[in-house]
C-alpha cells in the first residue's frame, strides 16, 4: 500500500476544506501505516511500519514496550507519528519478542537488537537517515551509528545510558541488587493478574501519571511482552555497555534527558552525551521517563529534534519549504530580533551575556543561509519559524 503524499490524493474534487480539516485528514493518514515483516539475521520476523513520505527519514530503534498496531490518539506512539510523519518519513518497528514481531525467539541480546535494526533499515532501502533512540534503545542506536557512519545523518537520543546495573566498571553492590530485584519482579509478577508487581515499573517510568494513565501503561506491558521475555530483556539491557562505541560516533548527535527521571538518572544521560564527540546535551523539565504528549518536555523534545534533523514542511497549496536546523534558543533569539530588540536588550530579556546573544544570532544566520538580520527575519517568517 502506498499512501498519497498530498492531501489532494485523499479528497474528492470539489470538497471544501479548512485548515483544521486538512490537519485532521493528514493525522489520520499518518496513523494508518502498512505493517511489513522483515526477516532478521536468524530468521526472526520483525514487524515494521513507515508513516509519511519523503525526506528527512527518521528511524526509531525499537524498545520492548511498544506495539506498532496500538497507537490511540494521545498515546506516545501516536505522538511520535504525528510529530514526525507530517515532515517526512517516520519508520518504527517492534523489537523481537514484543508487539507484532515474532514472540517466541531464542536470541534476546544486545547484538540481536542491533542486527534487527540493520534488517529493518535494509528492508526499507533507506541509504541515509536520522536515527532516534529512546531510553533502552539509545544504546542500540549508538552502536548502529558507530558501525554504519555512512548511513546515519543525525543521531537523537532520549533518556538513554551508556552502562547499566550489571555493566558499570565500578559496581555498587546495592545498585546491582536493585537490578536483580527488577528482574525477579518481572519473572514473578509480569504475567500475574494483579498489577501490583508491574506497577513497580510503572511508578518509576511515570511517577507523575494519573491512575488512568498507570492502568493504560500496565495494559501495554501485558500486551507487548510475555513474562519470560520481559525478564530476558531486562537481563540483556542491564548488561549493556556502549562506552567504546559512543566514542566512535561521528555524526551530529543530540542527547535529551528529563532532569527528574527516576528510571534512568539524569547524570547517566549527561555521561552518555559526554562520551560522544561533539554531542549537544539538552536537559528537559519533568520526572517521567517517557513524557506524555501534553508535557512541556514532549514539545521541547519535538522542537529540538525537528530543528536538529532539518525538516521539509508541505503547505496546503503544495509548496515545499525547507526548515533549517534552528535550536529552540535560536528561534527565541530570532523572534526578539524580529521585534526590533538590540543584542543588549535580548541579553537582559533572556538573562544571557551580549556575547552569547551575538553567537546565537551568528549561528542562526549561518543556519538560514543569510547575511543580515533583516534577511534572516524575512526568511524565518516565510518558513513560519516565528
Amino acid at each position: 500500500m502506498e499512501w498519497p503524499t498530498t492531501i489532494a490524493g485523499r479528497i474528492k474534487p470539489g470538497a471544501e476544506l479548512d485548515c483544521v480539516n486538512v490537519q485532521e485528514v493528514k493525522a489520520r493518514m499518518f496513523r494508518r501505516p502498512e505493517v511489513r515483516f522483515c526477516t532478521s539475521f536468524d530468521g526472526t520476523q520483525v514487524a515494521a511500519a513507515q508513516s509519511g513520505a519523503g525526506s528527512p527519514v527518521l528511524v526509531r530503534a525499537a524498545t520492548w514496550l511498544t506495539h506498532i498496531e496500538h497507537a490511540p490518539a494521545g498515546s506516545f506512539n501516536a505522538g511520535l507519528i504525528d510529530a514526525f510523519a507530517r515532515h517526512g518519513s517516520y519508520l518504527e518497528y517492534d523489537t523481537r519478542g514484543c508487539g507484532l514481531s515474532q514472540r517466541r525467539v531464542n536470541d534476546i541480546s544486545f547484538e540481536a537488537w542491533v542486527r534487527d535494526l540493520e534488517a529493518v533499515t535494509d528492508a526499507y532501502g533507506h541509504e541515509r537517515f536520522a536515527l532516534l533512540g529512546f531510553t533502552c534503545a539509545a544504546g542500540v542506536a549508538v552502536e548502529y551509528a558507530a558501525r554504519h557512519p555512512e548511513r546515519v545523518t543525525h543521531l537523537v537520543l532520549f533518556g538513554g545510558f551508556a552502562t547499566s546495573y550489571h555493566s558499570t566498571s565500578h559496581p555498587d553492590p546495592a545498585v546491582r541488587r536493585e537490578g536483580d530485584l527488577m528482574v525477579e519482579l518481572a519473572e514473578v509478577g509480569w504475567g500475574n493478574s494483579s498489577p501490583a508487581f508491574r506497577q513497580v515499573f510503572v511508578s518509576r517510568f511515570m511517577p507523575d501519571a494519573t491512575p488512568a494513565q498507570w492502568a493504560a501503561f500496565d495494559r501495554l506491558q501485558r500486551e507487548t511482552a510475555a513474562p519470560d521475555v520481559a525478564a530476558r530483556y531486562l537481563r540483556a539491557m542491564y548488561a549493556l555497555n556502549v562506552k567504546e562505541s559512543a566514542a566512535k560516533v561521528r555524526c551530529p548527535t543530540l542527547v535529551l534527558h528529563p532532569k527528574g527521571d527516576e528510571m534512568v538518572r539524569f547524570e547517566q544521560g549527561r555521561r552518555l552525551a559526554a562520551l560522544i564527540p561533539g554531542a549537544r546535551f539538552v536537559p528537559l523539565q519533568g520526572r517521567n521517563h517517557i513524557p506524555f504528549t501534553h508535557e512541556p518536555a514532549w514539545q521541547a523534545f519535538v522542537d529540538e529534534t525537528l530543528a536538529f534533523i532539518g525538516t521539509t514542511v508541505e503547505s496546503i497549496d503544495g509548496a515545499r519549504t525547507s526548515t533549517r536546523q534552528l535550536t529552540t534558543r535560536q528561534r527565541e533569539v530570532l523572534r526578539l530580533v524580529a521585534a526590533g530588540n538590540t543584542d543588549k536588550q535580548i541579553a537582559r530579556r533572556l538573562r544571557l551575556s551580549p556575547r552569547t546573544v551575538e553567537m546565537h544570532v551568528g549561528n542562526t544566520l549561518r543556519a538560514l543561509g543569510c547575511r543580515t538580520r533583516a534577511e534572516a527575519t524575512h526568511r524565518a517568517a516565510e518558513q513560519r519559524l516565528l
